[in-house]
């Protein structure tokens, strides 16, 4: 069975430094792809363990102005999504209540400026 210990992970220059609470240690690393075997092997010398026996979870943290445009732009894609939940259900009323004044499928297809096929999916979507 495999132990877990915590990196903790941030910039400082051209390298990732890497500390292990566990250990109380500090590695460094030039790439993201190679912290988890840093932190591995750290942990497995400093504890004399092979590091196949070691799961690392890693803590990154970003600086600042990196964290708020990140929280920004997932704002901005939770608020798209809503978007696009609300003009879907838009276009449904708009083909249905075409269809309930008995306009014909490529009718509203044409008139909503989709395919007769689109209108007959918005339809069943909304029944």
């Amino acid at each position: 069975m495999k132990k877990t210990y915590e990196a903790v992970v941030e910039r400082d220059g051209r390298f990732w430094l890497i500390h292990v609470p566990a250990v109380d240690r500090w590695t460094q690393a030039r790439h993201l792809r190679e912290i988890d075997t840093m932190a591995r092997d750290l942990v497995a010398v400093m504890l004399d363990i092979e590091p196949e026996t070691i799961t690392i979870n890693i803590e990154l943290r970003l600086p600042e102005d990196v964290t708020r445009h990140l929280s920004e732009a997932k704002r901005l894609r939770e608020a798209a999504a809503k978007a696009n939940s609300a003009a879907a259900k838009e276009s449904r009323a708009a083909a249905r209540a075409l269809a309930d004044q008995g306009l014909p499928l490529r009718d509203i297809g044409a008139a909503l400026g989709i395919s007769h096929q689109r209108a007959a999916q918005l339809l069943d979507k909304s029944a």
